[in-house]
């Protein structure tokens, strides 16, 4: 086989892997969805330079994203929240599918589309309420729910490019990033986001008290890590994804949920796992960006 050949057989391969990947976070409507935050003029919120792009736009959100969702479900009020209104288990991809569309769009997107998607997700927010596991009424529009989601979800992702991006933030520009993501989680109702690493650390400490794993929480999190809604050939990749996103846990959340403890179980398998798995992701999106500069030209 020439090699000329054997270059075209892996570039197919990169496309198609990333194409399905992509289909999977952001729907089969991914391209449509990626030209409006893409391609339309106006003012943004951030620059490719900037902390919060580097890292919403790297391939370590997908372990960083699982810690998130794993670190979330330990407060019984916004577990019941998913539990009761998500649907994640009858449409786990579509709720992936909003999650992913929110993050580009106030990362990537201009002002206008980002005001827009924190408008309509404030108005969703507004209609989901109920009581937790424990009897105790919650609404998702509360300011204090509202800031335990924007920490567990900075601390992830700030935590997973930090371990598998292969070029980590400095200092500095660490505190950025924890400041940039707090923009949008300000419009959306957080009302004092954290704006430094430091302080980012502190919130995570202040919620501990509050934090319990509830049986709605470990059976969510044996549907994510055990029993994920994808063919069989396709598990093992998925697995060393949520293998990283597990280590990226602190020990007393892995603890809570019945999941491993063990540092050297994180250094020796789960973390080179998911340096891997990231890699990989990494790797096949770029066909996706070949593929679609080739289309352009």
């Amino acid at each position: 086989m020439s090699v000329k050949v054997r270059s075209s057989m892996i570039g197919r391969l990169q496309s198609a892997l990333g194409s399905a990947l992509r289909s999977r976070v952001a729907g089969d409507d991914a391209q449509q969805r990626a030209s409006v935050i893409w391609d339309t003029p106006g003012e943004r919120w951030f620059t490719p330079q900037d902390p919060v792009w580097r890292v919403h736009a790297d391939a370590s959100m997908f372990p960083g994203g699982v810690a998130a969702l794993l670190l979330q479900m330990l407060h019984p009020m916004a577990m019941a929240g998913v539990a009761g209104h998500s649907g994640y288990k009858g449409d786990p991809w579509g709720r992936l599918q909003r999650t992913s569309t929110y993050l580009a769009a106030t990362t990537f997107g201009t002002v206008e589309h980002a005001l827009a998607t924190i408008g309509h997700v404030r108005g969703i927010h507004e209609r989901v309420r109920g009581k937790d596991a424990f009897g105790r009424p919650y609404r998702a529009s509360d300011p204090h729910l509202l800031t335990w989601v924007h920490v567990a979800e900075a601390v992830s992702f700030l935590d997973g490019f930090q371990a598998f991006s292969g070029s980590p933030l400095t200092e500095e520009e660490a505190d950025r990033y924890v400041a940039q993501a707090g923009v949008s989680a300000r419009h959306l109702g957080v009302p004092a986001p954290p704006s430094t690493v430091h302080e980012l650390r502190e919130a995570l400490a202040a919620y501990r008290p509050e934090l319990e794993a509830t049986e709605a929480a470990r059976e969510a999190a044996r549907f994510l890590l055990a029993e994920p809604p994808l063919p069989l050939a396709s598990r093992p990749g998925y697995w060393a994804i949520a293998a990283g996103g597990v280590a990226l846990l602190p020990p007393w959340a892995r603890s809570e949920l019945g999941l491993p403890t063990s540092p050297v179980l994180s250094r020796a398998v789960l973390s080179p796992l998911g340096r891997a798995s990231t890699s990989t992701v990494r790797w096949a999106m770029a066909g996706v960006g070949r593929a679609q500069q080739k289309a352009a030209a």
